[in-house]
């Protein structure tokens, strides 16, 4: 397990030389919010940052419901039961087991693992709405209601799957030979793309991801990732 802190951004990874999963903590003035936690071998840490901060997990938030974002949640309810948790307004269906596409869509098949958990959301969420600090973006691709948090004020932007660092910095869907994985569970590498172009354009002073270090001054990895994304489209 391991701890990185920029800021006001704590990133929590398990595993993080072998199959990293980051959970991240984001601090407000009194209050936390967490952002992902896919184990529950994330919550003692989670727990015990709390403690070290002295501030209490109120907001928990969920880029997408895969099962390394979402399986420790039923766990982190124990020690923050009054914490409210938000979803994906669109995502919200595959935590029921409801796999159906819009019309809208691409109809192609919803990959990835996703795990039952007990605890129902208290909020769905959509684009633009704010919470706390942070400004909700839509960003579909790696599922079709993915969602990427951004601070304007910080210029940090936390991405779920939306984009990976871990074996090279990748657009979802565009498959990195030293770690697949996260291309493997994509839904749509055409929506990764769009979705990926769109977060470039803010102004991202560190780039928080599921999978991989925090990145200062991303922007130029990201440009390439996505010129390599459309490449390989």
């Amino acid at each position: 397990m391991r701890i990185t802190s920029h800021g006001n951004i704590h990133q929590i990874t398990f595993l993080p030389y072998i199959f990293p999963v980051n959970s991240y903590i984001y601090e407000e003035e009194t209050t936390l919010t967490l952002i992902d936690i896919g184990t529950s071998s994330l919550c003692k840490p989670i727990v015990q940052l709390s403690r070290e901060l002295k501030k209490p997990v109120t907001t928990i938030l969920f880029t997408h419901p895969h099962s390394d974002h979402i399986a420790g949640l039923d766990k982190i309810m124990d020690s923050f039961p009054d914490a409210k948790v938000y979803v994906s307004e669109r995502d919200a269906p595959l935590l029921e087991g409801d796999f159906s596409l819009k019309t809208t869509e691409e109809q192609t098949k919803i990959k990835g693992g996703f795990t039952e958990v007990k605890t129902t959301p208290d909020f769905l969420m959509k684009e633009n709405d704010t919470i706390g600090s942070l400004t909700v973006l839509a960003a579909p691709g790696h599922t079709p209601g993915s969602l990427a948090f951004y601070d304007k004020k910080s210029g940090i932007l936390i991405v779920g799957d939306a984009l990976q660092v871990k074996g090279g910095v990748a657009v979802a869907g565009d498959t990195r030979l030293f770690f697949p994985f996260p291309a493997f569970a994509t839904w749509s590498k055409n929506e990764a793309v769009k979705s990926a172009k769109k977060l470039s354009n803010l102004k991202i002073r560190l780039l928080a991801t599921g999978h991989g270090d925090m990145l200062e001054d991303p922007k130029e990895l990201i440009l390439n990732a996505i010129a390599r994304a459309e490449a390989n489209l």
